[in-house]
């Protein structure tokens, strides 16, 4: 197994990695709106956060040498709901190739953000 880590997206607040190689997928842990270089949460609004969400997503993504076009699979977490047509305007920006998508409501997520997005893509 290979670790992923780069300081261009956000260092893990717990006990875990930016991402694993395992054969050829790479699992992401989540992320969320913060910004790399202060730690803090970057953005009030669902759109703001979710820019800062997918472009930290895109830097994990250059760290492991993939671009979106190479993620299968994301799991999505919205803190309300009602944000799931503004979080999808932004969100589709970026994953253009329509990987395929779990997306639910959960009571709160980490530094009481928006949003919270987990990646699975594949190497070529």
């Amino acid at each position: 197994m290979q670790t992923i880590n780069t300081p261009k997206a956000p260092a893990a607040i717990g006990p875990y990695s930016q991402g694993k190689v395992v054969g050829n997928l790479v699992f992401f842990s989540g992320q969320i709106a913060l910004n790399p270089a202060t730690g803090e949460v970057d953005g009030t609004t669902i759109e703001e956060q979710t820019v800062t969400i997918c472009n930290n997503i895109g830097e994990l993504l250059k760290e492991a040498g993939l671009d979106f076009d190479a993620v299968v699979k994301t799991t999505c977490f919205l803190a309300d709901m009602n944000d799931f047509g503004a979080f999808n305007a932004i969100y589709g920006e970026y994953f253009t190739s329509k990987p395929a998508r779990s997306c639910v409501a959960v009571a709160a997520l980490p530094k009481n953000v928006l949003a919270e997005v987990e990646v699975i893509a594949e190497l070529s």
